[in-house]
């Protein structure tokens, strides 16, 4: 369900922007419905308004799809924190950490031989 959903919401998605693409900006740049007086279907206003209508419900289903998933999502999510999920298990499995660390001997640095840190000189 939440895949049908998911790709609906994709789909949704991609149209609004086209459709919001389509249309005829403020300053008359790369949208349809240019030109011409006259009064038919393709006319400016016509075009318009056919193309917010359309934007509106492409809007409005991307909304409800967005509302869908989150609602989806939260019945499937966990109600334990992941801060509850590490506690237990660190605690069930008793990890030695001293086996992953490194000796403190290859953390150290290297020494002159009177045991003296070994550091650049100011030269």
């Amino acid at each position: 369900m939440e895949n049908i959903v998911l790709t609906i919401h994709l789909i949704l998605a991609l149209a609004l922007v086209g459709i919001v693409l389509l249309q005829r900006s403020e300053g008359g740049g790369l949208g349809l419905g240019g030109g011409g007086s006259g009064d038919g279907i393709m006319s400016g206003r016509g075009t318009a308004t056919a193309l917010s209508k359309i934007t509106w419900l492409l809007a409005i289903g991307f909304i409800i799809t967005s509302m869908s998933l989150t609602i989806i999502a939260s019945r499937n999510a966990n109600s334990s924190s992941i801060f509850d999920r590490l506690g237990s298990e660190s605690q069930s499995e008793e990890i030695n950490t001293d086996a992953l660390l490194p000796p403190t001997d290859e953390l150290m640095p290297p020494v002159k031989d009177d045991g003296a840190p070994l550091v650049p000189t100011a030269d």
